[in-house]
Parts: C-alpha cells; structure tokens; sequence
C-alpha cells in the first residue's frame, strides 16, 4: 500500500513537521469557517451577492502585496518566531470579527479585517514552506507536500461544512470564535517548534531583495518552467466562473447541481493527494508536472463536452486530481532549485501565482464565454492549457528535465543571489 497511500514516514520521523502540520490542520479548518461565516454576515447585512463578491475582491490587493513583502521578511528572520507573530496577528483578527458580530455587527470590519488576514497569509505560507525544507531532506519533500495538500483539501471540504451547521444552530458569534481558538492551538504548536534562524548572508528586507527573488526565476530554468505552467494551467483550465450557467442551462439543475460543480475538483484533488505514496519514486519530477498539466488541460477540454452530469463531475475530480499532482511537484521543484536564503522570496512569488492565477483565469473563461458560448470557452480553455504546457516542454528543456537533485551551482546563467 506504501506506493498507493501517503507515506506518513517524514512525520513518524520529524517532530517539527508535526507540530507544523498538527498546527496547520486545525487553523486551515477555523479559517474556513470564517471565510463561509464573513460571506454569510455581509449577505445578511446587506443582502446583496455583489457585496459578497467585493469582500473576496478586497482581499486580492493586500494578499499580493503581503506575499511580495513577507517572502523577503521570511529570508531576512527568524522563521519560527515569524510565523508566532502572524499566527497571533491573524488571531486577533479573527477576534475583531467576533467582537464586531458580538456587539451588533457592522459592514466595514467585514471588509477590512479578512483583508488584513488575507495580508498576512502572504507572510504566513511562504514561511511554512520556507521552514519544511529545513526540516527534511530532499527526498521526502514531495511526500510532504502531498500532506499539505491533503490539510488544505480537507479544509476547503470540512470546514464549510462545519460552518454551515453551526451557523444554522450556534450561530455566527460561536463560528469567529473558534477560528481564533484554532489560532491559539497552531501558536501553541509553532512555539513547541525549534527556532529557525534566518540563513547565512541573508539580505535585508526591501525593494533590491524582492527584484533579487525576480532575478533569480529569470536565471532557473526549472523555476521558470514551474511558474509559467502553473500560470497556463490557472488561466486557461479550470472555468470557475461558468459553472452557474452550465449548472442552469447545460445540466438543467440548480443550486444543488452548482455546489456539485464547485465540491467535484476539490473531491478528486483530496483522493489525488491522499494516494501519493509513489511520488517520493518519482525522479523526473519536470515530466511529471508536464503530464499532470497536460492531463488536467484534456479532463476540462472533456468536461466541455459532456452533458450528463455524473460524468462531468467525474471528469472535474479528474481534473482536481490532476491539480494537486502538479502543485505537490511544482512546489518541490521550487524548493529543491532554491538556496535557502531565497526560500521565502520564491514562495512569496507561488503564494502571488496560485492566487491571482485563478481570478485571471475567471476573466478569461467569462470574456470568452460572452463572445463564443460557454461550451466553446471550456473546450478552447482545455486544450490551450495543453498546447502551452507542451511549448514550456519544449521551449525550456531545463524544466522537463529538472529531477530531485538541484540545478549544479557551476551553471554559468545561475549567479548567486543574496
């Protein structure tokens, strides 16, 4: 079964790595609980899906900017008592949002503190990833990763759930405060953690580090390949923005139909990294990613043309599965073709892709979809994503090749950065 199921040997093996997991378990489960709970309160108050979307689209800006900033903090600091700032920063703002519902709850702390959470996140999650590959060896880094995805999958699974039962019965009040009481439980489990100290020769925060971090994609091709894949596969995949209209028009269902949509990537993506016990196997870790992409661009394209639902649900998990194969072995690439002292810069610029990806990618589907109908945008968007995924393939053959050893530090186009 070790080559079908996650293999849990990295965590029988490393105490910090499950104090970091154990800790981001139980804040990736509070945090969606207040994602479902803000959406909830600002349409009650309001009662407009338009506000709704506004309180996402608040949080894009500041997510960016805290990713670009915190990435050179996270190179410049200790890593551990970073993240013991930010976890207890994001608690409070969690606690303000309690607070705020307790005493009769107004709009604009709606806005502005998932905001400031969104800010931080952009210091958090670089910091988590720039800690793990301290903390493992290279070979057990996918294996990892896998774990990751699988908390971050079961989150986005359970934690609405949950959310929804207990605001249907404790109420909202209750919901906030369990996010900041499973702020406290990941502060507690980080405080347990060994420091981690900034690396030898670190830069000092600032502009001239951040452009370092750039310059330093620009001379990998591997980290190239990994960015710019990841890019098509989120603004040309998977087309977010048109599932209420296949919903209505191509399935003929409704609400129960769209929520089936939106829950059946994720579904496939939760299988996908919890029977990742092969991927520690894999050496070619570049051709893995490149048939992943391809894999996920021909399950949309697929997808566009089904109408019977069980199989386009079976084709989205597909995809989801797909998704979460290439983010565990694009992530590792990353860090295995990194130094550590740029750990923190390279997954700030991750945290920016992986977010603002998808909302591009919404634009796209939706542009597209206005112009030639939502069956053309779907189908054109699959096989685009395979189609750039090939040329990245061809046109940057050190990503295709890239395996689990890092690129040699001999490569004249590779300069050491600080």
């Amino acid at each position: 079964m070790r080559k079908v199921m996650i293999d849990l040997t990295p965590l029988r093996e490393h105490r910090d790595l499950r104090l970091l997991l154990g800790g981001e378990l139980v804040s990736v489960v509070g945090t969606q609980l207040t994602i479902v709970a803000v959406m909830f309160q600002v349409y009650a108050l309001t009662g407009s899906s338009l506000y709704v979307g506004l309180v996402s689209l608040a949080e894009l800006v500041p997510l960016l900017a805290g990713a670009l900033v915190g990435g050179a903090v996270v190179d410049a600091v200790d890593r551990r008592k970073l993240l013991l700032v930010v976890t207890a920063l994001m608690g409070l703002s969690s606690a303000a949002l309690a607070l705020n519902a307790d005493r009769g709850a107004v709009l604009w702390p709606l806005f502005v503190f998932p905001a400031v959470t969104a800010a931080l996140s952009g210091f958090d999650s670089p910091a988590r990833r720039a800690t793990m590959t301290r903390m493992l060896p290279t070979e057990q880094l996918s294996t990892a990763n896998a774990m990751f995805q699988v908390l971050a999958q079961l989150g986005l699974i359970v934690g609405p759930a949950i959310a929804g039962l207990l605001l249907g019965g404790v109420g909202i009040r209750f919901v906030y405060w369990i996010d900041v009481a499973s702020f406290g439980a990941c502060f507690v489990a980080i405080a347990a953690m060994a420091p981690q100290p900034a690396a030898a020769g670190a830069a000092k925060p600032g502009l001239r580090s951040i452009v370092d971090g750039f310059r330093f994609v620009r001379t990998r091709p591997a980290l190239r390949g990994a960015f710019l894949i990841d890019i098509n596969a989120m603004v040309f995949g998977l087309p977010r923005a048109l599932f209420p209209a296949l919903a209505l028009h191509r399935f003929g269902g409704g609400a129960s139909t769209l929520g089936f949509l939106y829950a059946a990537p994720g579904a496939g993506a939760l299988v996908g990294a919890a029977t990742t016990g092969w991927v520690a196997d894999v050496r070619r870790q570049g051709q893995a990613v490149i048939v992943a992409v391809v894999a996920w661009g021909a399950a949309i394209a697929a997808f566009g043309l089904v109408a019977w639902l069980p199989v386009a649900l079976l084709l989205l998990a597909v995809a989801g599965w797909a998704d979460v194969i290439s983010a565990v072995f694009r992530t590792t690439i990353i860090q295995v073709a990194t130094p550590d002292h740029l750990q923190g810069r390279l997954s700030s610029l991750q945290t920016a892709v992986v977010t603002g990806g998808p909302r591009l990618g919404d634009m796209e589907a939706g542009s597209v979809a206005s112009a030639f109908g939502n069956q053309f945008s779907v189908v054109s968007g699959g096989l685009a994503c395979i189609v750039c995924a090939m040329a990245v393939a061809w046109l940057i053959p050190g990503f295709r090749r890239q395996g689990l050893d890092p690129e040699s530090p001999s490569d004249p186009a590779a300069p050491a950065l600080a």
